[in-house]
Protein backbone atom coordinates (compact mmCIF):
# COMPACT_ATOMS: atom_id res chain seq x y z
CA UNK A 1 0.00 0.00 0.00
CA UNK A 2 1.02 3.11 -0.66
CA UNK A 3 2.48 5.24 2.51
CA UNK A 4 2.27 9.44 2.33
CA UNK A 5 4.08 11.11 5.18
CA UNK A 6 2.83 14.71 5.78
CA UNK A 7 5.45 16.26 7.97
CA UNK A 8 4.45 20.07 9.50
CA UNK A 9 5.56 21.54 12.79
CA UNK A 10 6.82 24.64 14.03
CA UNK A 11 9.93 26.53 11.91
CA UNK A 12 13.08 24.99 13.70
CA UNK A 13 11.85 22.03 15.06
CA UNK A 14 13.50 19.44 12.49
CA UNK A 15 11.12 19.69 9.87
CA UNK A 16 14.02 19.41 7.34
CA UNK A 17 16.09 16.56 8.88
CA UNK A 18 13.08 14.28 9.18
CA UNK A 19 12.92 14.49 5.62
CA UNK A 20 16.18 14.03 4.93
CA UNK A 21 15.81 10.91 7.38
CA UNK A 22 12.96 9.85 5.11
CA UNK A 23 14.81 10.44 2.18
CA UNK A 24 17.77 7.88 3.27
CA UNK A 25 14.95 5.32 3.68
CA UNK A 26 13.83 5.67 0.88
CA UNK A 27 10.86 8.04 0.56
CA UNK A 28 10.20 10.48 -2.41
CA UNK A 29 10.39 14.06 -0.45
CA UNK A 30 9.42 17.37 -1.64
CA UNK A 31 9.95 20.09 0.59
CA UNK A 32 7.37 23.62 1.14
CA UNK A 33 4.88 22.20 -1.42
CA UNK A 34 2.11 24.65 -1.46
CA UNK A 35 -1.63 23.16 0.18
CA UNK A 36 -3.22 23.85 -2.45
CA UNK A 37 -1.33 21.54 -5.08
CA UNK A 38 -1.05 18.73 -2.23
CA UNK A 39 -4.19 16.53 -4.10
CA UNK A 40 -3.37 17.72 -7.73
CA UNK A 41 -0.05 16.07 -6.93
CA UNK A 42 -1.10 12.56 -6.96
CA UNK A 43 -2.98 12.60 -10.69
CA UNK A 44 0.85 12.63 -11.97
CA UNK A 45 1.39 9.15 -12.58
CA UNK A 46 5.11 9.28 -12.14
CA UNK A 47 3.90 10.36 -8.43
CA UNK A 48 1.40 7.61 -8.38
CA UNK A 49 4.19 5.15 -9.22
CA UNK A 50 5.96 6.02 -6.31
CA UNK A 51 5.03 3.46 -2.91
CA UNK A 52 6.90 5.94 -0.21
CA UNK A 53 6.17 9.70 -0.57
CA UNK A 54 6.99 12.01 1.71
CA UNK A 55 5.56 15.66 1.77
CA UNK A 56 7.18 18.76 3.91
CA UNK A 57 4.83 21.83 4.73
CA UNK A 58 5.19 24.36 6.79
CA UNK A 59 2.73 28.13 7.77
CA UNK A 60 4.46 29.28 4.43
CA UNK A 61 1.22 27.96 2.93
CA UNK A 62 -0.92 30.60 5.02
CA UNK A 63 -3.93 30.78 7.08
CA UNK A 64 -6.39 30.14 4.58
CA UNK A 65 -4.92 27.06 3.05
CA UNK A 66 -3.89 25.49 6.64
CA UNK A 67 -7.47 25.60 7.45
CA UNK A 68 -8.37 23.27 4.55
CA UNK A 69 -5.57 20.84 5.68
CA UNK A 70 -8.11 18.53 7.83
CA UNK A 71 -10.31 18.49 5.11
CA UNK A 72 -7.76 17.20 2.57
CA UNK A 73 -5.78 15.05 4.78
CA UNK A 74 -9.11 13.28 5.15
CA UNK A 75 -9.44 12.80 1.28
CA UNK A 76 -6.32 11.16 1.28
CA UNK A 77 -6.84 8.96 4.03
CA UNK A 78 -9.17 7.35 1.86
CA UNK A 79 -7.10 7.01 -0.65
CA UNK A 80 -3.66 6.14 0.76
CA UNK A 81 -2.11 5.28 4.20
CA UNK A 82 -1.61 8.60 5.13
CA UNK A 83 0.09 10.24 8.35
CA UNK A 84 0.00 13.56 9.40
CA UNK A 85 3.33 14.26 11.24
CA UNK A 86 3.85 17.35 13.79
CA UNK A 87 7.01 18.29 14.87
CA UNK A 88 7.41 21.19 17.74
CA UNK A 89 9.43 21.90 20.44
CA UNK A 90 9.49 25.01 23.63
CA UNK A 91 8.80 28.58 22.46
CA UNK A 92 12.55 29.00 24.28
CA UNK A 93 14.33 26.30 22.18
CA UNK A 94 12.68 27.48 18.60
CA UNK A 95 13.71 30.71 20.43
CA UNK A 96 17.56 29.67 21.12
CA UNK A 97 17.92 28.04 17.55
CA UNK A 98 16.96 30.90 15.39
CA UNK A 99 18.99 33.18 17.41
CA UNK A 100 22.11 30.58 17.62
CA UNK A 101 21.73 30.40 13.84
CA UNK A 102 21.06 33.71 12.87
CA UNK A 103 18.72 32.18 10.27
CA UNK A 104 15.45 34.24 9.26
CA UNK A 105 12.43 32.86 11.00
CA UNK A 106 9.22 32.53 7.66
CA UNK A 107 6.95 34.16 9.64
CA UNK A 108 9.37 37.56 10.74
CA UNK A 109 9.30 40.84 9.42
CA UNK A 110 10.57 44.19 9.80
CA UNK A 111 7.61 44.89 11.93
CA UNK A 112 7.52 41.30 13.40
CA UNK A 113 10.36 40.03 15.31
CA UNK A 114 11.60 37.19 16.43
CA UNK A 115 9.56 36.23 19.54
CA UNK A 116 6.48 37.55 18.21
CA UNK A 117 6.77 35.22 14.98
CA UNK A 118 7.56 32.05 17.06
CA UNK A 119 3.88 33.42 19.05
CA UNK A 120 2.46 33.62 16.17
CA UNK A 121 3.32 30.65 14.36
CA UNK A 122 2.34 28.57 17.29
CA UNK A 123 -1.32 29.98 17.34
CA UNK A 124 -1.45 29.38 13.34
CA UNK A 125 -0.74 25.85 13.52
CA UNK A 126 -3.03 25.01 17.01
CA UNK A 127 -5.62 23.83 14.62
CA UNK A 128 -2.92 21.50 12.78
CA UNK A 129 -1.58 19.87 15.88
CA UNK A 130 -4.95 18.81 16.85
CA UNK A 131 -5.19 16.56 13.82
CA UNK A 132 -1.67 15.23 13.81
CA UNK A 133 -1.36 11.46 13.94
CA UNK A 134 2.20 11.60 15.73
CA UNK A 135 3.73 14.49 17.29
CA UNK A 136 7.24 14.32 18.25
CA UNK A 137 8.61 16.92 20.67
CA UNK A 138 12.81 17.67 20.04
CA UNK A 139 13.24 20.43 22.52
CA UNK A 140 15.61 18.29 23.94
CA UNK A 141 16.65 15.99 20.90
CA UNK A 142 19.62 16.29 18.64
CA UNK A 143 19.86 15.62 15.13
CA UNK A 144 21.04 11.83 15.23
CA UNK A 145 17.94 11.08 18.06
CA UNK A 146 15.76 12.72 16.17
CA UNK A 147 16.56 10.53 12.86
CA UNK A 148 16.47 7.65 14.76
CA UNK A 149 12.87 8.50 16.21
CA UNK A 150 11.76 8.97 12.50
CA UNK A 151 13.02 5.47 11.44
CA UNK A 152 11.47 3.87 14.62
CA UNK A 153 8.07 5.40 15.30
CA UNK A 154 7.35 6.67 11.40
CA UNK A 155 9.41 4.66 8.58
CA UNK A 156 8.16 1.36 10.10
CA UNK A 157 4.29 2.09 9.37
CA UNK A 158 4.66 1.14 5.63
CA UNK A 159 5.35 -2.58 7.20
CA UNK A 160 3.36 -2.10 10.34
CA UNK A 161 0.12 -1.83 11.46
CA UNK A 162 0.53 0.05 14.49
CA UNK A 163 3.82 1.79 16.59
CA UNK A 164 3.60 1.25 20.19
CA UNK A 165 6.32 3.24 22.32
CA UNK A 166 6.80 2.70 26.04
CA UNK A 167 8.62 4.71 28.70
CA UNK A 168 9.76 4.74 31.80
CA UNK A 169 9.82 8.14 33.92
CA UNK A 170 10.66 9.30 37.57
CA UNK A 171 7.52 11.74 38.65
CA UNK A 172 9.84 13.29 40.77
CA UNK A 173 11.59 14.99 37.29
CA UNK A 174 7.92 15.65 35.65
CA UNK A 175 5.28 13.61 33.92
CA UNK A 176 6.32 13.29 30.02
CA UNK A 177 3.89 15.48 27.45
CA UNK A 178 3.96 12.76 24.94
CA UNK A 179 2.16 10.38 26.29
CA UNK A 180 -1.31 9.03 25.45
CA UNK A 181 -1.94 6.58 28.44
CA UNK A 182 0.18 7.37 31.91
CA UNK A 183 0.36 4.87 34.64
CA UNK A 184 1.01 5.78 38.24
CA UNK A 185 2.91 2.86 39.54
CA UNK A 186 4.26 4.97 43.13
CA UNK A 187 1.71 2.31 44.96
CA UNK A 188 3.63 -0.99 44.54
CA UNK A 189 6.38 -1.92 46.89
CA UNK A 190 10.07 -0.22 46.15
CA UNK A 191 13.45 -2.15 45.61
CA UNK A 192 14.56 1.46 46.59
CA UNK A 193 14.40 0.65 50.39
CA UNK A 194 16.12 -2.98 50.03
CA UNK A 195 19.69 -1.50 50.72
CA UNK A 196 21.33 -3.83 47.91
CA UNK A 197 18.55 -2.87 45.41
CA UNK A 198 19.08 0.88 45.70
CA UNK A 199 21.42 1.60 43.37
CA UNK A 200 20.16 -1.09 40.99
CA UNK A 201 17.92 -0.82 38.02
CA UNK A 202 15.02 -2.84 37.17
CA UNK A 203 17.05 -4.16 34.64
CA UNK A 204 19.50 -6.01 36.07
CA UNK A 205 18.33 -9.10 37.39
CA UNK A 206 18.44 -8.88 41.11
CA UNK A 207 15.46 -6.19 41.04
CA UNK A 208 13.53 -8.49 38.36
CA UNK A 209 13.72 -11.35 41.22
CA UNK A 210 12.34 -9.19 43.68
CA UNK A 211 9.82 -7.39 41.54
CA UNK A 212 8.62 -10.91 40.54
CA UNK A 213 7.74 -12.10 43.85
CA UNK A 214 5.44 -8.84 44.52
CA UNK A 215 1.84 -9.92 43.56
CA UNK A 216 1.15 -6.28 43.82
CA UNK A 217 3.42 -5.63 40.91
CA UNK A 218 2.11 -8.32 39.08
CA UNK A 219 -1.34 -7.36 39.68
CA UNK A 220 -0.52 -4.20 37.87
CA UNK A 221 2.04 -5.77 34.79
CA UNK A 222 -1.39 -7.53 34.41
CA UNK A 223 -4.01 -5.24 34.22
CA UNK A 224 -2.41 -2.68 32.13
CA UNK A 225 -1.02 -5.58 29.47
CA UNK A 226 -4.86 -6.71 29.26
CA UNK A 227 -6.16 -2.95 28.56
CA UNK A 228 -3.47 -3.09 25.86
CA UNK A 229 -4.93 -6.30 24.48
CA UNK A 230 -8.26 -5.06 24.40
CA UNK A 231 -8.02 -2.14 23.36
CA UNK A 232 -5.02 -1.96 20.59
CA UNK A 233 -7.46 -3.63 17.96
CA UNK A 234 -9.92 -0.80 18.54
CA UNK A 235 -7.48 1.66 17.85
CA UNK A 236 -5.98 -0.04 14.50
CA UNK A 237 -9.25 -0.43 13.20
CA UNK A 238 -9.77 3.62 13.97
CA UNK A 239 -6.87 3.93 11.58
CA UNK A 240 -4.59 4.85 14.67
CA UNK A 241 -1.08 4.22 14.09
CA UNK A 242 1.19 5.74 17.44
CA UNK A 243 0.42 4.85 20.78
CA UNK A 244 2.82 5.94 23.52
CA UNK A 245 2.40 4.67 27.06
CA UNK A 246 4.53 5.51 29.79
CA UNK A 247 4.71 4.09 33.40
CA UNK A 248 6.03 6.26 36.43
CA UNK A 249 7.59 5.72 39.50
CA UNK A 250 9.45 8.29 41.79
CA UNK A 251 12.72 7.86 40.35
CA UNK A 252 12.50 6.09 37.40
CA UNK A 253 14.95 3.53 38.06
CA UNK A 254 12.92 0.44 39.28
CA UNK A 255 9.64 -0.23 38.74
CA UNK A 256 8.89 1.92 35.98
CA UNK A 257 11.54 0.10 34.02
CA UNK A 258 10.99 -3.38 35.04
CA UNK A 259 7.09 -3.05 34.27
CA UNK A 260 8.35 -1.27 30.58
CA UNK A 261 10.91 -4.02 29.61
CA UNK A 262 8.12 -6.91 30.92
CA UNK A 263 5.20 -5.38 28.85
CA UNK A 264 7.77 -5.10 25.91
CA UNK A 265 8.86 -8.21 25.62
CA UNK A 266 5.22 -9.59 25.84
CA UNK A 267 4.42 -7.49 22.90
CA UNK A 268 7.31 -8.23 20.55
CA UNK A 269 5.66 -11.71 19.53
CA UNK A 270 3.18 -9.27 17.15
CA UNK A 271 4.38 -9.23 14.53
CA UNK A 272 1.79 -6.29 13.30
CA UNK A 273 3.55 -3.91 15.63
CA UNK A 274 6.87 -1.85 15.78
CA UNK A 275 8.28 -1.94 19.70
CA UNK A 276 10.16 1.16 20.84
CA UNK A 277 11.56 1.53 24.56
CA UNK A 278 12.67 4.69 25.92
CA UNK A 279 13.86 4.51 29.58
CA UNK A 280 14.18 8.44 30.01
CA UNK A 281 16.10 8.91 33.23
CA UNK A 282 18.33 5.89 32.44
CA UNK A 283 18.83 7.30 29.06
CA UNK A 284 19.58 10.88 29.97
CA UNK A 285 22.21 9.67 33.06
CA UNK A 286 24.20 7.45 30.59
CA UNK A 287 23.95 10.83 28.33
CA UNK A 288 25.66 12.94 30.90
Amino acid sequence: MKHLIIITGMSGAGKSQALNTLEDQDYYCIDNLPLNVLEALFTNEWVLGRDKIAIGMDVRSGKNQLDSLPAIVKRLKSKFRTDLVYLYASKGIIFKRYSETRRKHPLSTTEMGLDAAIRYEYELLTPVRAIADFQLETSDTDIYQLANAIKQRICVLSQKQLSLSFQSFGFKYGAPRDSDFIYDVRCLPNPYWVPELRIKSGQEEAVANWLDSQQLVQEMYEDIRKFLETWMPHFIDNQRAYLTLSIGCTGGHHRSVYLIDKLADYFRSDESISIIVNHREIDAKSRQ
